[in-house]
């Protein structure tokens, strides 16, 4: 393990550390079990599905973009691939290592690096899009509700939001422009080159163009099914919702009552919003700190902290562990029920 990643790792694990100290300091850690012991089994089983079902999600939207491009990678390896982006995504600040791992496994599976290279990008700009549109629609169909709860934190999910629209506006740029696209690729080479991290190689240099041609003509064909697009943003849509709606079921286990679900959701649309873009591994610390203030009002007394720590350790932590237990059995060369050896599987 090089510095960089131990460095990662102390820095993940100093954050959680923190963590938990904000949460559970100064409370009662008996009385918090004790209330997290009588959640009713049924709301927190649907918690843990909705969890899974948001990275599941992604890897079938995966799924069905390979599939478009003629790939016939199966819905259960494309799964894995969105458990592994999960696991290095919330290790890694502002979640740079998640793409880059999905790269190198789908390149160990033979996908041709431009169909997942796109796939992914596409996976990227609609994540970020559906976010930016809720993030809108927050304010303009909920504003009381935002108003009513939100307080000092509207600077955060103003700057959430905010950072949010640069990125799908850049993300687009690349998109839909091949010659950028060439000159970060070709720079990316030439500044490691710099380094001395490569060597020069005249056909290196050959791959990368054949590859940003590649991936035009791969953008294009999106571009030409809209459809396939609508359909995309509709399932990240779905997708989302998954992630927003645990609160709810959270607030359901521990058997209250007298809030909606619409605030609940709204809320927890709101928190993601504002935190999604901080450079924290999993927005970890400042999601919990504001989901204490934010539903202060909504999970009265010891039932706060009970639920922060179900909905947290259940949408992040619990789903951390089973997307890292994915990513070990990778490593450790095990396959997944119905997987074919590595190299006989897909088509690009």
């Amino acid at each position: 393990m090089n510095r960089k990643k131990i460095a990662s790792v102390i820095f993940f694990i100093a954050l959680f550390l923190l963590t938990i100290y904000v949460v559970f300091g100064n409370n009662d850690l008996g009385e918090i079990g004790a209330v997290i012991g009588t959640m009713e089994p049924g709301w927190v089983a649907l918690a843990v599905f909705l969890a899974l079902a948001y990275v599941a999600g992604e890897g079938l939207i995966i799924f069905y973009l390979l599939r478009v491009l003629g790939c016939r990678a199966p819905a259960l390896r494309c799964m894995c691939y969105s458990f592994i982006g999960f696991f290095f995504s919330g290790i890694t600040p502002s979640a740079t290592g998640g793409q880059p791992m999905q790269l190198y496994y789908m390149s160990k599976d033979k996908i041709h690096l431009a169909d997942s290279t796109v796939v992914l990008m596409t996976v990227a700009v609609a994540y970020k899009f559906v976010l930016v549109c809720v993030g809108l629609a927050l304010p303009l169909f909920f504003f009381s509700v935002l108003n009513a709860h939100l307080g000092s934190y509207w600077a955060l999910y103003a700057l959430g939001l905010s950072l949010n629209v640069i990125v799908v506006i850049l993300l687009l740029i690349i998109m839909i422009s091949p010659n950028l696209f060439r000159r970060i690729v070709t720079g990316v080479e030439a500044l490691l080159v710099r380094l001395h991290v490569l060597k020069h190689n005249t056909s290196r240099l050959d791959k990368l163009e054949a590859l940003a041609e590649d991936y035009h003509v791969a953008v294009l064909f999106f571009m030409a099914h809209k459809a396939c697009m609508l359909k995309v943003v509709l399932m990240t849509l779905a997708q989302r919702c998954t992630q927003f709606f645990i609160t709810w079921a959270i607030y359901r286990a521990l058997g209250l009552s007298g809030t909606s679900w619409v605030t609940i959701v709204v809320l927890q649309a709101a928190i993601y919003t504002a935190v999604d873009m901080l450079p924290l591994p999993g927005a970890q610390g400042i999601s919990e700190v504001m989901y204490k203030s934010v539903y202060a009002s909504v999970f009265t007394g010891v039932s706060l902290i009970a639920s922060v720590s179900a909905s947290r350790g259940i949408s992040f932590y619990l789903v951390l562990i089973i997307s890292g237990l994915i990513y070990a059995a990778q490593v450790a060369g095990l396959r997944l029920p119905g997987e074919k050896k590595r190299g006989e599987m897909y088509d690009g």
